[in-house]
């Protein structure tokens, strides 16, 4: 399969695919179009290509496609519309904006990324692999995608679609990054990179997924030379996580609650109810949630402490939460939370 042949032979069934099934109405694959053109989108016109490229990219990381699209995409633009906005941003605000993304270190190093573009390259996203790497929160992947997709840089990249793909045209079932590396610069159309990587992209998404790949309908069945067992090229590593049991007390008086804004790693920026591994003393038990964050399962129990007087504690008025970055553990927790206040 690496012979030039062949090599031709995928690239040319891969874009052919690509035209007919291929998602090539997303709007960051479509920035930068005038207003005739098809893929057009209004509500991108004053966004920069690369700027439109990066946010998606890193939105992209670890989470769906449809989700990015329906609920965070076109919200976080029209906040953030540029790299220089989000240099000025307020972490509060920036995290807010996030919420519901998870991996709140993305967000924090979209403003360190954007804060090093104006120190180092002027305000804008480097066009060059190699430049985009020496940015903050930006890997070998995020780097390629907008080299490629943003400035048309014949550049090939792996991601785990990507990886799966080449994994099971290849046969290989333990390859190193390197290798699969290699292999994608191999098979790179480096006369129409922006549709090669895009349908590589789509291909694993789409027809080439972990568990039940669509052989059948899948354009490379042909050279593919692990398809008579594609799940042994398939295989990830298992998260090992590490269980915790976890008590959160919400204080109120009145219409006012306290909450902690978190300066440890975990959750970093975020608010949250009071958080601790002691049973708090006085305090309703309200119910119980399972919450999984990073390498962590949680057992959360929820409690409340209502207070007579105000006491020493910095309060929150209820109307105001919703202007502040709640995690999604504390979102969970008000849930039960707004429960008992109704009961």
């Amino acid at each position: 399969m690496k012979d030039k042949t062949s090599i031709i032979a995928l690239q040319n069934k891969l874009l052919s695919w690509y035209d007919k099934h291929g998602r090539k109405t997303l709007p960051w694959r479509n920035l930068g179009k005038n207003k005739n053109e098809l893929g057009f989108d209004e509500r991108l016109s004053g966004i920069n290509r690369a700027y439109g490229v990066y946010i998606s990219e890193i939105m992209l990381q670890q989470t769906q496609v449809s989700r990015v699209l329906r609920d965070f995409y076109f919200p976080f633009l029209e906040k953030f519309p540029s790299l220089k906005a989000l240099a000025r941003a307020d972490e509060s605000e920036l995290l807010k904006a996030w919420q519901g993304l998870g991996y709140y270190s993305r967000a924090r190093n979209l403003k360190l990324c954007a804060l090093q573009c104006e120190a180092e390259f002027k305000g804008i996203l480097p066009r060059k692999k190699d430049e985009l790497l020496r940015l903050k929160g930006i890997g070998s992947y995020t780097a390629g995608a907008i080299a490629c997709f943003a400035y048309d840089e014949a550049v090939s990249f792996v991601d785990g679609n990507i990886k799966r793909v080449l994994s099971r045209i290849f046969k290989l079932e333990q390859a190193s990054l390197k290798e699969l590396g290699n292999l994608a610069e191999l098979i790179l159309n480096k006369n129409n990179a922006f549709d090669h990587n895009q349908a590589l992209l789509d291909l694993g998404a789409l027809i080439c997924t972990p568990k039940i790949p669509k052989c059948g309908l899948c354009p490379l069945y042909e050279l593919c030379e692990g398809k008579f067992q594609p799940l042994n090229y398939s295989k990830s590593k298992k998260t090992k996580y590490e269980k915790l049991n976890l008590n959160a007390l919400f204080i109120t008086y009145e219409d006012k609650i306290v909450l902690e804004k978190s300066k440890t790693k975990l959750y970093k920026g975020l608010y949250n109810p009071i958080l601790a591994q002691t049973k708090p003393i006085n305090a309703l038990y309200i119910g119980s949630f399972k919450h999984s964050y990073t390498k962590y399962k949680l057992e959360i129990k929820v409690y409340i402490q209502r207070l007579k007087n105000k006491e020493d504690y910095e309060f929150i008025a209820l109307k105001e939460l919703e202007l502040l970055p709640l995690s999604n553990l504390c979102l969970k927790a008000l849930k039960l939370f707004n429960q008992a206040r109704f009961s």
